[in-house]
């Protein structure tokens, strides 16, 4: 025991007297690791990694900017890219091949389909999806609920309104 009436923890700290706060031979147990591997439909196990920036899950293949932010719960499949600055909420769900440009926000459960892409500070509103292949421009505003079909290109103004194309 110290001065204070505590014991110190460690292999060789006496474990009589007040219990130790800490043991060490027990760290693995408190440290998380920072991939999970999920298995997909077709029975394929995919690792993905915890972005340092919101500790989202982005999968092995994908490639996002550091600067970017990947909230908790948000999923960025293989070969996906997200760029400079761009923010994916809790949710959302950036299928394989999806380009999210810089300073793109993509709000909570939104869902942007395989090899779509969402231009640079494009806004996209809580759960919209936005079909394979479809074309979001640069500084557009996709609302709240709204479904983009497969392969469609939209560009509005920054009220939401489309524009003609």
């Amino acid at each position: 025991m110290d001065e204070d009436g505590l014991t110190a923890s460690g292999n060789n700290a006496s474990t009589s007297g007040v219990d130790p706060i800490v043991r060490l031979e027990n760290w693995k147990d408190t440290v998380g690791k920072n991939y999970v591997d999920i298995e997909d439909d077709n029975g394929d196990v995919l690792r993905y990694r915890k972005h340092a920036n919101g500790r989202g899950l982005v999968a092995h293949g994908a490639k996002v900017a550091a600067s970017a932010r990947i909230e908790a719960g948000a999923y960025v499949e293989p070969n996906a890219r997200v760029l400079d600055g761009a923010t994916i909420s809790a949710g959302a769900w950036i299928e394989p091949g999806a380009v999210i440009g810089a300073g793109a926000f993509i709000d909570a459960n939104a869902h942007i389909g395989p090899e779509a892409a969402v231009g640079a500070k494009a806004k996209i509103g809580v759960r919209s999806f936005i079909g394979r292949g479809a074309q979001i421009a640069g500084g557009s505003l996709i609302g709240n609920d709204e479904k983009i079909l497969d392969g469609e290109r939209i560009a509005t103004d920054r009220r939401g309104f489309h524009l003609a194309a």
